[in-house]
């Protein structure tokens, strides 16, 4: 991911290295270079500082790849090419193994490793977050100028900032250099802005992974951003497969940029700044107005489109919770719903009272809602998009009054609905995978 320290690596190693080549080469910011300037000024530049007295008038990049092989393929050299994100950026500077003299090495940084493996690479080396103790060093010299908290008052701070930037180097650097000669009371104040505000130093550069991605490949993101971070794998995918965001191919993408991985536990994990960058981007299609975002997920924002009714159709994925009173059952009218058409993702996660609901959005895709009221699901509510349909410990006595295609539905959980006279007609839905009628 951004801000992981790949260019830091990089430099280290170019260093350490470069004695032993005839000539060496370290082109920086590759994919920012190739946009403002093109191709053919870094083809100049790799070729300028490997041959140190020569200049080069050349026009394309074909010609370019002519003149580095020509020249190049009877030194001994090091290369280095950092933040890489296109194929084009390898063929025409590196090209082939036999542009470059025996013994020589190239070393890419990039952000996408499917990027590498397609370019049959003879390794790949993947950096991890910085452990605790690392990143607790690293903060405290950006911070303090020494490996150790100097004052008393400072220690938890920082270990709370630590926490917060999850053993990212970019974030301790930034955060550090930041809170630098500054007071406890300023340091407390920084902490509870950034739990309302994120450093936008950290997350313009953690965001060009995102800008990059297709538009499925975004949606999928942003829904496991504010939805699905630390699920199980194969729920959120038979989810999303039901949205038409096609997540085979979609978290791959997503696995290969090191926006997501995958544990042992096969649970979606997400880095937490990440997951704040996700929900940075949806609140800010909408600063003012929550009702008009696409997700909702905080409960101030949700509390606020539900009592004051400025839902929208922008709607398409919502959690209700009520973490602040948990004993406290909360009214949902029965209109509640209505001006969420395209709501496709709906979560209720607390105490809930609504008897009379008359409206649900035919494109929901995932219904979770524990200890429903309703005894019936409204009477206009067509599940043909329905994939996942969880409703245990309900007071549901017949989800819908006549039999409904449910083609899409491949999981139905009604444990503990004690009040259910009749069970649902599964043999309208043939690819029900997961049926549980417990208790």
């Amino acid at each position: 991911m951004g801000g992981i320290g790949k260019t830091t690596l990089a430099r280290v190693v170019y260093s350490q290295m470069s004695p032993h080549f005839e000539g060496k080469s370290f082109l920086a910011n590759v994919r920012e270079v190739s946009e403002k300037y093109g191709l053919v000024s870094l083809q100049k530049q790799l070729l300028s500082q490997i041959l140190l007295d020569e200049s080069f008038n050349f026009f394309n990049a074909h010609e370019g790849k002519a003149i580095i092989n020509h020249r190049l393929s009877h030194k001994k050299v090091l290369v280095v090419l950092d933040d890489v994100d296109n194929l084009q950026h390898l063929k025409c500077l590196v090209g082939r193994r036999d542009w470059f003299g025996l013994g020589s090495r190239i070393i890419v940084t990039t952000r996408d490793e499917h990027l590498l493996r397609s370019y049959r690479v003879d390794g790949v080396y993947k950096p991890t977050t910085l452990k605790r103790n690392d990143a607790l060093h690293l903060f405290n010299l950006k911070a303090f100028g020494c490996e150790k908290v100097p004052k008393e008052d400072f220690i938890e701070l920082a270990k709370h900032v630590v926490g917060y930037a999850g053993g990212l180097p970019l974030a301790l650097e930034v955060l550090g250099s930041f809170l630098c000669d500054r007071d406890a009371r300023q340091w407390k104040s920084a902490i509870e802005r950034l739990e309302r505000d994120s450093n936008k130093e950290i997350f313009d550069r953690l965001q060009i992974s995102f800008d990059g991605l297709e538009e499925r490949e975004k949606n999928i993101f942003l829904d496991i951003a504010c939805f699905f971070n630390g699920e199980e794998k194969d729920f959120v995918m038979e989810v999303l497969d039901g949205c038409e965001f096609f997540p085979d191919i979609g978290i791959d993408v997503l696995i290969k940029k090191s926006l997501l991985t995958i544990n042992r536990h096969n649970q979606l994990l997400m880095h937490d700044l990440l997951q704040e960058m996700g929900r940075k981007i949806v609140r800010e299609k909408s600063i003012d107005e929550p009702g008009k975002r696409c997700s909702l997920w905080e409960e101030r924002d949700v509390y606020h489109v539900l009592t004051k009714a400025t839902a929208t159709e922008m709607i398409e994925g919502l959690i209700i919770d009520n973490k602040r009173e948990l004993d406290k059952t909360l009214t949902l009218n029965g209109d509640t719903f209505l001006k969420m058409k395209r709501l496709r993702l709906l979560k209720v996660h607390c105490l809930s009272n609504c008897c009379d609901l008359t409206y649900l959005s035919n494109e929901l895709r995932l219904l979770e809602w524990s200890g429903c009221s309703l005894r019936s699901l409204p009477l206009g509510f067509q599940p043909e998009n329905l994939v996942v349909l969880l409703l245990p410990y309900s007071n549901i006595e017949q989800l819908w009054k006549e039999n409904t295609a449910l083609y899409k539905l491949k999981v139905l959980n009604l444990k503990g609905s004690e009040n259910l006279i009749k069970a649902p007609d599964v043999t309208t839905a043939p690819n029900l995978e997961i049926l549980v009628l417990e208790g």
